[in-house]
């Protein structure tokens, strides 16, 4: 069993509710929820927002854009800088920006998989490749079950469906302190027989370049897993030597990249930190990921069925499992009825140059 996992059947706890986000424009701590519940100046309804109601969090000049649909993080500043690649409020999520990535991250081969001597069928949610990508939770309505100012907590309960047939609890916990922003996926198995499990979060960094060919790159994985046509791991090798290889930083250039690093090295925290740096001044940003994640997907966003939106941010994914885990098994969890887990990651606004 992996860390992380233990056997405690309890919620997360956070900052106490102000709020809700039944989108009537009311307040949450300090921040403001918005629906299209209004009316425009001729007496017509306004256009609703393609991700639902929307909640800011703030902590001195930071700002942080949380939304009703996949308790989404759909954009992070700091005063005029912008740190994430995101999506505006009038638009629908694209490339799984921001969203959370819940009961598998990246890719399971055909939807299909094998467990406790069963096969299951899941839905082609990437009809192309003829795969399920990043899970059954990130297009649902969350709940918001607490709020502060700098903080907001939601939930939202995974039933059974196509493919999956157990019920899982499931809790995100957004906060913003000095050191940048923290996000904690939590999640208990309330079904009588055990579930296969992993997370993960899919966040474009920024430094404000318009692409990010000029920006460098810092990522501190010495393993990669070579993929397939329709992105599915074929094996583990070496970074060096390989364009790959971003232990120390480098000009990303035209540098393709959609693979996940695995033998993250790690500081003395037990975090493993990913870097973007301007090419253009002196504006860096990182992700950090605790011990609960043992891969990174990095994702230059080459094939984004967006042309505007290619390289546009680098993707940092955060993964308790590797890409096709439910059939490889490479990172797999497995969570026994009433078990919980619970896993960290973060950005840091200011870290050390």
């Amino acid at each position: 069993m992996h860390d992380g996992v233990s056997m405690d059947n309890s919620g997360v706890p956070a900052g106490s509710a102000s709020g809700t986000n039944s989108g009537t424009g009311s307040t949450i701590g300090g921040g403001q929820a918005r629906s299209g519940t209004a009316t425009t100046g001729t007496g017509t309804p306004a256009a609703a927002p393609p991700s639902g109601a929307q909640y800011e969090i703030s902590h001195g000049e930071q700002t942080v854009m949380l939304t009703e649909v996949g308790a989404a993080l759909r954009s992070y500043t700091v005063g005029e800088r912008t740190l994430l690649d995101g999506y505006e409020e009038s638009e629908m999520c694209t490339g799984a920006r921001g969203q959370s990535l819940i009961p598998w991250p990246n890719r399971i081969a055909d939807g299909c998989y094998s467990w406790g001597g069963s096969d299951h069928q899941l839905d082609l949610t990437e009809p192309a490749k003829h795969g399920a990508i990043h899970g059954l939770t990130r297009w649902a309505n969350w709940q918001l079950a607490e709020s502060s100012q700098a903080s907001a907590s939601f939930t939202h309960v995974l039933h059974a469906c196509q493919g999956w047939p157990w019920v899982l609890r499931c809790r995100l916990d957004y906060a913003l302190d000095d050191g940048g922003l923290t996000v904690r996926t939590s999640v208990t198995n309330l079904s009588d027989s055990p579930c296969p499990y992993g997370t993960g979060a899919h966040p474009y960094l920024s430094v404000g370049s318009s692409v990010i060919n000029t920006d460098r790159a810092q990522v501190p994985g010495s393993i990669y897993l070579p993929v397939d046509e329709r992105g599915i791991p074929v094996g583990r090798k070496a970074v060096d030597g390989t364009r790959y290889d971003l232990r120390t930083a480098q000009q990303l250039a035209d540098r393709q990249i959609d693979v996940a690093y695995t033998d993250l090295h790690r500081g003395p925290d037990g975090r493993a930190r990913v870097r973007l740096e301007s090419g253009a001044n002196a504006s860096a940003v990182e992700l950090w990921v605790d011990e609960s994640y043992p891969y990174l997907e990095i994702f230059t966003g080459d094939t984004l069925p967006q042309p505007e939106r290619r390289r546009t941010g680098m993707g940092v994914e955060p993964m308790t499992c590797a890409p096709n885990a439910f059939n490889s098994g490479d990172g797999l969890l497995t969570l026994l009825p009433g078990q919980h887990h619970s896993a960290s990651w973060g950005i840091d606004p200011f870290p050390e140059q």
